[in-house]
């Protein structure tokens, strides 16, 4: 446990949440500044500020859980449909514990996510950049 990190305490009973999954690898819970209503975190129990790096039982344990979870608010709540995402850096958030968003979407919701027209010769140099790594 990191004492400064918000996801520690709440994972260690020091600071409330409105949990609704818990299990050995992860913890789920209402987000406490939601996007929609039912917007929920998935977060692993040990402290690693990254989900890329995280050993591969405990990554895989965080999208089960997120699957699980999904599938119980989706017979809730009846969203249209999910956005689930995960966000890291210091741009994205204040947090620095790996997290997954599950956001429900609606389709008269205003969640956006802006985005532009894929270019063909950028992506065909982008393809060709990361396939070499990968």
């Amino acid at each position: 446990m990191v004492d400064t990190c918000e996801f520690c305490r709440l994972i260690d009973g020091d600071r409330p949440a409105h949990v609704l999954f818990e299990d050995d690898r992860t913890i789920a819970f209402l987000d406490r500044r939601p996007a929609v209503t039912g917007h929920t975190l998935v977060v692993p129990r040990v402290h690693e500020a990254e989900i890329l790096t995280i050993d591969e039982p405990t990554s895989t344990a965080v999208f089960e859980t997120a699957r699980t979870v999904a599938s119980a608010i989706e017979e809730t709540l009846e969203p249209d449909g999910f956005s689930m995402f995960h966000t890291s850096g210091p741009l994205v958030g204040t947090v620095e514990h790996a997290h997954v968003h599950i956001v429900l979407r609606f389709a008269d919701d205003d969640v956006s996510l802006s985005r532009s027209r894929l270019d063909l010769d950028d992506a065909t140099a982008l393809t060709a950049r990361l396939r070499a790594v990968l």
